[in-house]
């Protein structure tokens, strides 16, 4: 038994009904097996059965492959029986419109799927909550989402079960301590949902978020694990923390770390605290519920999807799954302990919080392509956040492109977004030009400014501006009747995908590589015209991808333009509905392999033929005519492997490679794709050994924000403007090429926002950032880094999808 944890009582003088605890329930000791989300869900609706005015259900949603997404409310009856109302006065509270006396906390559990401790500990925490703890939910609404990734979670419990031995084996050498590629860390699509709270790309962010923002818990828990050699480790966080968070936020983070430590000290649990694990990337579980006022913490015990039932570790210890659940039930129910005693504190520096920015004078103005612009408004309204259409007035402030002060008008084309609004801290941290760090050593990207993110101008002024909250309704073009052809301008992404669906619905679709005029009507180089004569039930057809896209189909009576090339010339072609394979396996990066795919079959809603790496030899390539080779070290494709796609490419094929998928080809030697020679400074041996992480630093970019140079005559860069400012997440600087530099740095290579270090700069000097080039019959494309990042630049996506339908 834990020592002075929590005195078990031993004679209760109330009824638990018919409650069960995990182990009772399950039919064997938790933490002597993994759970599977199915049975995990039982358990939760025993409670609901066995206590129902204590305990709600709620589903919120459902996953990829099908599993369930559930909420748990814990409360006494009073609470649960008017849950909606507190709901309501606590929102109200938060803008000074009324009081609340109820502590909300949010505990969530298994977003990473592999570090599986946490749903165990859930069970446990909720039982004891509901028995012997119970006193804490006088006063205290406890939310808990048992596993925010069942997908990953049970692809793990699987293959756990499947692989381990009949008898615990805790040797680290043991092939159940090491997961297939790509491991149960991730979702269905192998995003990490971890890194999705503000972008929300996933089914489950999407189901989750309005929840979360329907409630706003003044505290939030994320559970993790870390790797087997480390103890636990709970706040106070590690710099760097972001400028908005508030000193009592990073007050009670001690606070309540000082609390969790009087219990792991009682047990003599090793433990560590403001290390590692910062504040200052906005889509964690921790700084997302951080930037809207509440106390959001990560707890990390040590284990993950290595440790098994059991394992032991450098140390030689021996871990077992029962002591990472009790690591995490005790931080559990000590965090509902401190937010029990602290209701009052805890709702009065949240409304603080909250209503310190709703006089916040400052406006975000931005401007141009309006298909970047609409994509940004949808974020802002998953969100919540307020916007509007200027009203013609002048306007000054900062401009983040020239970084220099500006004056223009704000019309009915630009967007508004006031800072003045509940969700001030959110907007500030998303949308400054440049965040500042007081410490460049941190856990993820350094840059994320979403007027850079989504390819749009954007001023920053100091002052209101007015603004009208009435969208203006895209009225779309009736398909005109009996036309020569029809003509789908290109103007963004919105119109790629449109492309898309023509070809996929096997229409036929022409597109014009230059600029043309006709009937007094401008269209762009990039534009798909669809003629009557080769396309059957083409009206049909069009009004429903019209509505579906929000996109317009000018009819035309001619083929014979005004300027430009006539609709028979070869400068205008037919676009293939090519069929797309992607490689997946050992030695490709899993996180990219999964932006890929759900590109592909998510925003872009494309077919695609995923291929194992492995089994290269099996394939005929000549099947498809568009392979992508996602980052990755490609060390199992020897010289007979690359020979082959190469072979494939000079018989008229078309190879998308990103990152390190350069190498390989690089190293082939007939690609014209080459790194660039680079003696990089070297470190001082009399260094002091406590400098040489930072002193490291200097060789390495954590997702800064880049400027580059565009070729916008190429078919691959069709949309963009001159400058295009670019996500660079690592160091590698590559030569120009002869020919196809359709994006590239120039001589000045200072970021634009977020870090790089020293070192990284000059080697970025007039290099490569995305290049294309003719190989025999076909064609390569080269992205030096990740234009598919997370799911989330979407300035990005009209490049991949240019590369995949336009020729050149």
């Amino acid at each position: 038994m834990f020592k002075n944890l929590f005195v078990i009582l031993g004679v209760i003088s109330f009824s638990f009904g018919q409650i069960q605890s995990p182990s009772e329930f399950l039919g064997y000791e938790l933490g002597d097996s993994f759970t599977r989300h199915h049975k995990v869900v039982e358990y939760y609706q025993q409670l609901a059965a066995a206590d129902p005015d204590r305990v709600v259900l709620e589903k919120y949603g459902e996953t990829n492959e099908g599993r369930p997404l559930y909420l748990v409310f814990l409360g006494s009856k009073d609470i649960i029986s008017n849950r909606e109302a507190i709901r309501i006065n606590h929102l109200k509270s938060l803008v000074g419109e009324s009081t609340n006396d109820h502590s909300i906390v949010w505990l969530s559990y298994n977003v990473h799927g592999n570090e599986s401790v946490s749903t165990e500990a859930s069970m446990k925490t909720a039982f004891e909550l509901l028995t012997a703890k119970r006193d804490y939910l006088e006063n205290t609404l406890v939310i808990i989402d048992p596993c925010i990734n069942p997908d990953g979670r049970d692809r793990y419990v699987n293959w756990y079960n499947q692989t381990k031995n009949n008898r615990i084996q805790p040797d680290p050498n043991s092939a159940e301590h090491f997961e297939p590629w790509h491991s149960g860390r991730t979702n269905h699509y192998v995003f990490d949902l971890n890194r999705d709270w503000v972008w929300m790309t996933q089914v489950e962010s999407q189901a989750r978020l309005p929840q979360y923002q329907k409630w706003q818990p003044q505290i939030h828990i994320d559970f993790h694990e870390q790797g087997v050699d480390q103890p636990y480790y709970f706040a106070p966080a590690a710099e760097p923390l972001h400028e908005v968070i508030t000193d009592f936020q990073k007050q009670f983070q001690d606070e309540i770390g000082r609390n969790h430590a009087k219990y792991f000290d009682a047990n003599g649990w090793l433990y560590f605290t403001k290390e590692r694990f910062d504040l200052l990337y906005p889509s964690y579980g921790d700084t997302y519920p951080t930037y809207h006022g509440a106390i959001g913490m990560t707890y990390e015990q040590g284990g993950s999807g290595r440790a098994g039932l059991a394992i032991r570790n450098r140390e030689g210890n021996l871990l077992t799954l029962k002591d990472r659940i009790a690591h995490h039930f005790t931080t559990g129910i000590s965090t509902v302990e401190m937010a029990s005693k602290n209701g009052e504190r805890l709702q009065k520096e949240m409304a603080y919080f909250v209503q310190e920015g709703l006089d916040d004078p400052k406006t975000y103005v931005l401007s141009g392509n309006a298909d970047n612009l609409k994509a940004l408004t949808q974020l802002l309204e998953k969100h919540q956040i307020t916007y509007g259409r200027g009203k013609g007035s002048l306007v000054s402030g900062y401009d983040y492109r020239t970084q220099t002060q500006k004056r223009i008008k704000a019309d009915e084309n630009s967007l508004i977004i006031p800072s003045g609004q509940v969700k001030n801290k959110l907007i500030h941290v998303l949308f400054e030009p440049n965040t500042k760090l007081n410490d460049s050593i941190t856990y993820d990207i350094t840059a994320w400014s979403l007027p850079f993110a989504y390819d749009v101008n954007a001023l920053l002024s100091t002052k209101k501006v007015p603004f009208s909250t009435t969208e203006s309704v895209n009225t779309l073009d009736a398909i005109s009747k009996d036309a020569y052809a029809y003509v789908l301008d290109y103007q963004g992404f919105a119109s790629q995908k449109a492309l898309a669906a023509l070809l996929d619905r096997g229409m036929t679709v022409r597109t014009s590589y230059s600029d043309f005029k006709i009937n007094e009507a401008s269209f762009h180089a990039g534009a798909s015209i669809l003629l009557a004569a080769e396309n059957t039930n083409l009206e049909n057809t069009l009004a429903q991808i019209s509505e579906e896209f929000e996109v317009d189909f000018n009819g035309v009576s001619t083929g014979f333009v005004d300027s430009g090339k006539d609709f028979g010339s070869p400068s205008v072609t037919k676009t293939k509905a090519v069929k797309v394979a992607l490689f997946k396996g050992e030695g490709i990066s899993s996180y990219n392999f999964g932006e890929w795919w759900y590109f592909l079959e998510n925003d872009l809603n494309y077919p695609v033929t995923v291929l194992n790496s492995e089994y290269l030899g099996y394939y005929d390539l000549d099947n498809y005519d568009v392979l992508i080779m996602p980052d990755g070290n490609y060390r199992n494709f020897d010289e007979n492997t690359l020979n082959t796609i190469e072979k494939w490419i000079n018989n008229g094929g078309k190879l998308i490679a990103q990152s390190g998928a350069l190498g390989a080809l690089s190293r082939q030697g007939s690609f014209n794709i080459k790194l660039k020679e680079i003696d990089r400074p070297s470190t001082d041996p009399l260094l002091p050994y406590e400098l040489k992480e930072r002193e490291g630093i200097k060789n390495y970019i954590t997702g800064a924000i880049f400027k580059t140079k565009v070729d916008t005559t190429h078919p691959v860069a069709y949309g963009y403007d001159s400058n295009y400012y670019g996500l660079k997440l690592n160091r590698g600087a590559y030569e120009l090429l002869p020919n196809g530099n359709l994006a590239s740095f120039e001589a000045d290579t200072t970021p634009i926002a977020g870090f790089a270090g020293s070192n990284t700069l000059e080697p970025l000097s007039n290099s490569l950032f995305i290049g294309a080039e003719n190989h025999g019959r076909g064609r390569v494309v080269y992205f030096t880094d990740n234009p598919v990042f997370r799911g989330f630049w979407y300035g990005a996506k009209r490049f991949v999808a240019n590369a995949i339908f336009f020729d050149f």
